[in-house]
Protein backbone atom coordinates (compact mmCIF):
# COMPACT_ATOMS: atom_id res chain seq x y z
CA UNK A 1 0.00 0.00 0.00
CA UNK A 2 2.82 2.34 0.87
CA UNK A 3 4.62 1.67 -2.40
CA UNK A 4 1.43 2.27 -4.32
CA UNK A 5 0.86 5.67 -2.70
CA UNK A 6 4.51 6.62 -3.28
CA UNK A 7 4.23 5.57 -6.91
CA UNK A 8 1.01 7.54 -7.30
CA UNK A 9 2.62 10.63 -5.74
CA UNK A 10 5.67 10.37 -8.02
CA UNK A 11 3.46 9.92 -11.07
CA UNK A 12 1.28 12.89 -10.14
CA UNK A 13 4.32 15.09 -9.54
CA UNK A 14 5.94 14.07 -12.81
CA UNK A 15 2.83 14.77 -14.85
CA UNK A 16 2.30 18.10 -13.12
CA UNK A 17 5.85 19.26 -13.74
CA UNK A 18 6.08 17.95 -17.30
CA UNK A 19 4.02 20.83 -18.64
CA UNK A 20 5.56 23.38 -16.32
CA UNK A 21 7.63 26.22 -17.78
CA UNK A 22 9.03 27.17 -14.39
CA UNK A 23 11.77 24.59 -14.71
CA UNK A 24 13.50 26.66 -17.37
CA UNK A 25 13.76 23.78 -19.78
CA UNK A 26 12.95 24.94 -23.28
CA UNK A 27 12.82 22.74 -26.36
CA UNK A 28 15.76 23.04 -28.74
CA UNK A 29 13.48 24.29 -31.50
CA UNK A 30 12.34 27.23 -29.37
CA UNK A 31 15.94 28.17 -28.55
CA UNK A 32 16.94 27.95 -32.21
CA UNK A 33 13.97 30.09 -33.26
CA UNK A 34 14.85 32.71 -30.66
CA UNK A 35 18.50 32.86 -31.76
CA UNK A 36 17.41 33.16 -35.39
CA UNK A 37 15.03 36.01 -34.57
CA UNK A 38 17.73 37.82 -32.58
CA UNK A 39 20.20 37.46 -35.44
CA UNK A 40 17.68 38.78 -37.94
CA UNK A 41 16.93 41.76 -35.70
CA UNK A 42 20.64 42.51 -35.36
CA UNK A 43 21.13 42.34 -39.12
CA UNK A 44 18.14 44.57 -39.81
CA UNK A 45 19.37 47.10 -37.29
CA UNK A 46 22.83 47.13 -38.84
CA UNK A 47 21.41 47.69 -42.31
CA UNK A 48 19.11 50.44 -41.08
CA UNK A 49 22.11 52.16 -39.48
CA UNK A 50 24.08 51.88 -42.73
CA UNK A 51 26.70 49.50 -41.36
CA UNK A 52 28.44 47.04 -43.64
CA UNK A 53 27.63 43.39 -43.11
CA UNK A 54 31.25 42.65 -42.15
CA UNK A 55 31.12 45.29 -39.42
CA UNK A 56 27.91 43.80 -38.17
CA UNK A 57 29.52 40.36 -37.97
CA UNK A 58 32.50 41.81 -36.08
CA UNK A 59 30.31 43.66 -33.58
CA UNK A 60 28.05 40.66 -32.89
CA UNK A 61 30.28 37.62 -32.68
CA UNK A 62 27.84 35.51 -30.69
CA UNK A 63 25.00 35.77 -33.18
CA UNK A 64 24.77 33.40 -36.12
CA UNK A 65 26.09 34.90 -39.35
CA UNK A 66 23.36 33.35 -41.47
CA UNK A 67 20.65 34.96 -39.34
CA UNK A 68 22.42 38.32 -39.37
CA UNK A 69 22.71 38.18 -43.15
CA UNK A 70 19.06 37.21 -43.57
CA UNK A 71 17.94 40.17 -41.47
CA UNK A 72 20.35 42.51 -43.25
CA UNK A 73 19.12 41.35 -46.66
CA UNK A 74 15.44 41.65 -45.68
CA UNK A 75 15.97 45.19 -44.41
CA UNK A 76 17.97 46.06 -47.52
CA UNK A 77 15.09 44.92 -49.75
CA UNK A 78 12.55 46.76 -47.59
CA UNK A 79 14.57 49.99 -47.63
CA UNK A 80 15.13 49.78 -51.38
CA UNK A 81 11.44 49.10 -52.12
CA UNK A 82 10.27 51.97 -49.91
CA UNK A 83 13.09 54.36 -50.93
CA UNK A 84 14.29 54.81 -47.35
CA UNK A 85 17.61 56.35 -46.37
CA UNK A 86 19.91 54.95 -43.72
CA UNK A 87 19.64 56.31 -40.19
CA UNK A 88 23.18 57.02 -39.01
CA UNK A 89 23.91 55.89 -35.46
CA UNK A 90 24.13 58.65 -32.84
CA UNK A 91 26.97 57.03 -30.88
CA UNK A 92 30.41 56.31 -32.24
CA UNK A 93 30.76 53.03 -34.09
CA UNK A 94 33.07 51.40 -31.54
CA UNK A 95 31.61 52.94 -28.38
CA UNK A 96 29.96 49.72 -27.22
CA UNK A 97 33.25 47.86 -26.89
CA UNK A 98 36.16 49.78 -25.34
CA UNK A 99 39.36 49.35 -27.28
CA UNK A 100 42.74 48.62 -25.74
CA UNK A 101 44.35 51.97 -26.65
CA UNK A 102 41.73 53.98 -24.78
CA UNK A 103 41.98 51.68 -21.78
CA UNK A 104 45.75 52.06 -21.74
CA UNK A 105 45.46 55.87 -21.95
CA UNK A 106 42.97 55.94 -19.08
CA UNK A 107 45.16 53.66 -16.97
CA UNK A 108 48.25 55.83 -17.57
CA UNK A 109 46.31 58.99 -16.89
CA UNK A 110 44.83 57.67 -13.65
CA UNK A 111 48.22 56.42 -12.44
CA UNK A 112 49.84 59.77 -13.26
CA UNK A 113 46.98 61.58 -11.49
CA UNK A 114 47.53 59.53 -8.34
CA UNK A 115 51.28 60.14 -8.55
CA UNK A 116 50.69 63.89 -8.96
CA UNK A 117 48.27 64.02 -6.05
CA UNK A 118 50.75 62.09 -3.90
CA UNK A 119 53.58 64.52 -4.66
CA UNK A 120 51.36 67.57 -3.98
CA UNK A 121 50.31 66.33 -0.57
CA UNK A 122 53.96 65.85 0.60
Amino acid sequence: MRRLSLLFFALATATTLSGCDYLGIEPASAIAAQRDAEGRAIGAGCRDAGRAIEDCYAMNKRAEKSSIFAGWRDMNDYMRDNKMDVVPPQAAAGSSAPDEKNLAKKATKSSSDTADSGSKSS
